[in-house]
């Protein structure tokens, strides 16, 4: 290399650099984002409680010849925004971005960019829609909704929930839970108390919430925004499994988001503040009303936002990304329409180990793609979460012709097994 290229090379700027906030691996992050990062040019520093896990997922990544950008992974307690604060504010050189895809920590990513003066969501709008007591009552003082709800602090007496007339049957569930997990649907004050205090034992130090049942079909809307411009991308229709549970079976694929519910999900998400970055919200259908059921404030999960950015050929997570960098969004997103798509979760129904299941696999079949990819490997022994933590495997099957897709996922469900022994 000559003089002057040395020189040149010495007065390029450092890469843009990317704090990205984690806690457990996740498809999102190893296969979404931080290929989106690579291709943005962003260096990353991986912030995680769980380090040695994610040094695995990545090099699983790597192995597989996907793009990952410069990364570091660094230990840290991401779960205390005080120590988030702490090891930004004390970086030699200040992140030019502060990201996380995690239901847990957009408390602490909105908190730690906000005090380094970077652009984040409003750390108000995390709370409040992480913690579903205050979702609830946010909707309520606005009037965008009213939904019955009591909460029961940490290691309170469920007696005194019966005290406020419950509607029967209501909902059991964490105030501040994911994926439905202790998600109960309950019949009467008897089976109130007693999943109470399961819950409280499995949970102790945690908030419940009691809450109106919301029947009807269940739906998702996908929201993309830089605090100017709201996209409402795409729907999904969700199918859950039957009671007292909340497992999400399949996902299908709407031609589009569907109207008049989408502006009723969107006045009630601006009530909440809600409209910086990826949004996944679920709500459920009631003639021409869409009563919420929860807002997680990031990109939907289990390889819905991977299919996503595959068939509506959208930049999506170097989009999610760019927001958080302060670049704005464009006034339309460009999708491409005409796709379809349905996701089948395969789920465990018992304890035990998984003796034999298929291994992964992708191909076409009568204008369908099939790829089935296992979530848990033969051998391993689980207890039953009553959650996605039971899925075995996800058929992503993707088209033009829904009944064809249809047509495909059975043939392939019939062809295959997954057994349990206990």
């Amino acid at each position: 290399m000559h003089e002057n290229d040395l020189e040149a090379a010495s007065e390029q700027p450092p890469a843009r650099r990317l704090h990205l906030l984690a806690l457990n691996p996740t498809d999102s992050v190893t296969e979404g984002f931080l290929p989106a990062a690579a291709r943005l040019g962003l260096a990353v520093t991986l912030l995680t409680d769980q380090p040695e896990a994610h040094e695995r997922a990545l090099a699983r990544r790597a192995a597989a010849g996907g793009p990952l950008p410069e990364l570091t992974v660094t230990r840290c307690a991401v779960r205390d925004f005080r120590e988030v604060v702490s090891h930004l504010a004390a970086q030699p050189r200040r992140p030019d971005a502060v990201f996380t895809n995690s239901d847990h920590l957009q408390t602490q990513a909105a908190l730690a960019a906000d005090f380094l003066g970077l652009p984040g969501k409003d750390w108000r709008a995390a709370l409040r829609t992480k913690n579903k007591a205050e979702l609830r009552r946010a909707l309520a003082a606005a009037g965008a909704d009213t939904v019955w709800s009591a909460e029961l602090p940490a290691g309170h007496d469920p007696a005194a929930l019966l005290a406020q007339d419950p509607p029967f049957p209501c909902v059991v569930k964490p105030r501040e839970g994911v994926a439905s997990e202790d998600v109960f649907l309950v019949a009467g004050p008897a089976e109130l108390r007693r999943r109470c205090r399961e819950t409280q034992d499995r949970r102790p130090g945690e908030a419940l919430v009691v809450e109106e049942f919301l029947d009807g079909p269940v739906q998702t809307l996908e929201t993309l925004g830089d605090g100017r411009t709201l996209h409402a991308f795409a729907s999904f229709r969700t199918d859950i499994s039957p009671p007292p549970h909340f497992i999400e079976e399949r996902l299908v694929l709407l031609p589009e988001p569907p109207q008049p519910h989408t502006e009723r999900v969107l006045a009630q998400l601006r009530a909440l503040g809600v409209g910086f970055g990826a949004c996944h919200t679920e709500y459920v259908v009631q003639g021409d009303r869409a009563r919420l059921i929860e807002v997680n404030y990031r990109s939907i999960g289990d390889q819905c936002d991977l299919v996503l950015a595959e068939l509506l050929g959208v930049p999506l997570f170097e989009h999610i990304l760019r927001t958080h960098l302060g670049e704005p969004l464009p006034a339309a997103l460009g999708a491409r329409t005409g796709a379809r798509a349905r996701l089948e979760y395969i789920t465990a129904h018992r304890a035990g180990r998984l003796v034999s299941a298929p291994a992964a696999t992708a191909y076409r079949t009568g204008g369908v793609r099939l790829d089935y990819r296992p979530l848990r490997e033969t051998g391993t022994e689980r207890p039953l979460h009553h959650t996605n933590r039971d899925f075995l495997g996800v058929l992503r099957a993707t088209g033009t012709d829904q009944h064809r897709i249809d047509r495909a996922v059975a043939e392939f469900l019939a062809a295959h097994r997954w057994e349990i022994a206990p």
